[in-house]
């Protein structure tokens, strides 16, 4: 996506400056806030098309104002940190994070992850279409999800994962498939990712989460939405 606004939160001067020379120079126009009450005022003002933000600064940190974004927008998020924790990669994930680079990283790296995470939106057009199965409506054009007849609020994630399985429903899609288009290339081999996410879409959406009737596993392969 050239010339998208990237909105860039860290308490490190000289970082900032780096990833602020690396993303003009790739074509995006960088925004810089140096605490996360600054990038909250940013993010209202400017509304960016990506989020790349530092989980560890003072007053607020990266949780809080990711947290606060996710409340009002699904606009995608890349988490840095030199936290390379599976408890904090599940809570990035949790709270809707497109994407997580750990400290010390490579510019290159970094420009790859934006990349990506930019061009999975743009490959992914909303169109006006409803899915009905028993109790659940989709409607993927508004991003709504209506569960006998009340709104279920799912995650930037969750939302991803239900919207790649109700595109091809009974079809088998494998765990790597499901990867590469929710999270991207840079995460096969995790499958524990795909598994911890549609437990929690069963969790929201099924009416026995331990019976699913629309999230079905197929083992040793991958999942279908029935």
């Amino acid at each position: 996506m050239p010339n998208a606004t990237i909105l860039v939160v860290d308490d490190d001067p000289t970082l900032l400056e780096l990833i602020q020379d690396h993303l003009r120079k790739a074509g995006y126009v960088p925004l810089i806030a140096k605490n996360g009450n600054q990038g909250l005022k940013l993010f209202a003002q400017e509304s960016p098309h990506l989020v790349i933000l530092d989980v560890m600064m003072p007053n607020k940190d990266g949780w809080k104002v990711c947290e606060q974004i996710r409340t009002s927008s699904d606009v995608p998020i890349i988490m840095l940190t030199a936290k390379d924790q599976e408890i904090d990669k599940l809570r990035a994930f949790q709270l809707g994070v497109d994407d997580y680079v750990t400290k010390p990283f490579s510019f290159a790296e970094l420009l790859a992850r934006v990349g990506a995470v930019l061009h999975r939106g743009e490959r992914n057009p909303r169109r006006t279409v409803v899915i009905r199965s028993g109790n659940l409506q989709i409607d993927l054009s508004r991003r709504l999800v209506i569960r006998s007849d009340l709104r279920v609020e799912l995650t930037p994630i969750e939302y991803r994962l239900l919207e790649v399985l109700v595109r091809h429903p009974n079809r088998v899609i494998p765990t790597e498939g499901l990867l590469s288009e929710v999270w991207g290339e840079q995460y096969m081999g995790e499958n524990k990712h795909v598994k911890h996410y549609i437990w929690s879409l069963r969790n929201k959406l099924e009416d026995d989460p331990g019976d699913p009737q629309h999230f079905i596993t197929d083992r040793g392969f991958g999942y279908h939405f029935e």
